[in-house]
C-alpha cells in the first residue's frame, strides 16, 4: 500500500469533511417530486407555447404550495381514454409521484360508450395504483345538449371511478372556462393562456394537498 503524508487522525476529519460536504450537497438539493399529466390536447396545449400550457401553469402555480414539485405533461392531442390506457407504461415515468388522469374529452366528442370509457380509465388506474403512483382523477361535464341520458352516463363514469378506487377527483378539468370566449381559442374548444391559467390556479390546491400525503 502506498504511503500517504496524512496520519490517521488527519485521514479521518478529512474523510468526515468529505462526506459532511455531499450530505450538504444532497440537502441542499432535494430530489423533486413529480407530477405527470396524462392527458390530451388540454394538457398537450394546443396551440399555445411551452410555457402557457398546462404543465408549465401547473407547475407555477403549485410551486408556493409544493416547493421542489415538477409537472411532466403527457398529454396527446387527440387521444381518447383508449389512447391513454395502451400508453400509460411508458408515458408516465417512472419517478412520477402523482398522475393526474384528464382523458375522456375526446371520448366525449366522438359520442363513444361511457362504459368503454370507464373501463379505460379503470385499466390506467389500475396500472398506475400497481405502480405505486397517487392518482387524481379529472373528469368533464358533458353538456345536455348532446343528449340528457348520454350526459348523465358519462358524467357518472369519473365520481364511479373515483369511489371504486378511492381517489381523489377534481369534477371537471374546464370548470370556469368552459364556454367562456374569453378563455377559449377561437374553436371554443381548447383554452387560450389565460383559461389555461384559470384552470392551473383551480386545480393546483388539489394537487397540493394529494402531494403533501406522500411526503
Amino acid at each position: 500500500m502506498a504511503s500517504t503524508p496524512y496520519g490517521p487522525v488527519t485521514r479521518r476529519v478529512l474523510g468526515a469533511l468529505i462526506l459532511g460536504a455531499a450530505a450538504s450537497r444532497a440537502f441542499a438539493a432535494p430530489k423533486p417530486r413529480v407530477v405527470t399529466l396524462l392527458g390530451d390536447s388540454i394538457t398537450a396545449g394546443y396551440g399555445l407555447p411551452a410555457r402557457d400550457a398546462l404543465p408549465a401553469r401547473l407547475e407555477a402555480a403549485l410551486k408556493p404550495r409544493a416547493p421542489g414539485v415538477r409537472v411532466r405533461g403527457a398529454g396527446v392531442s387527440g387521444d381518447t381514454s383508449a389512447g391513454g390506457a395502451a400508453r400509460v407504461d411508458f408515458s408516465v415515468q417512472a419517478d412520477t409521484v402523482v398522475c393526474v388522469v384528464a382523458l375522456g374529452g375526446n371520448d366525449l366528442l366522438q359520442g363513444l360508450d361511457p362504459r368503454q370509457t370507464r373501463a379505460n380509465l379503470d385499466r390506467i388506474i389500475r396500472r398506475l395504483k400497481a405502480r405505486r403512483i397517487t392518482v387524481v382523477l379529472a373528469g368533464l361535464t358533458a353538456p345536455n345538449a348532446i343528449g340528457r341520458s348520454y350526459a348523465r352516463d358519462f358524467g357518472a363514469v369519473f365520481p364511479a371511478l373515483a369511489k371504486q378506487h378511492g381517489l381523489t377527483l377534481y369534477p371537471n378539468l374546464l370548470d370556469g372556462v368552459a364556454g367562456n370566449p374569453r378563455l377559449n381559442q377561437r374553436d371554443g374548444i381548447h383554452p387560450n393562456a389565460v383559461g389555461v391559467t384559470v384552470i392551473a390556479a383551480r386545480l393546483a390546491p388539489v394537487v397540493a394537498r394529494v402531494l403533501a400525503t406522500r411526503s
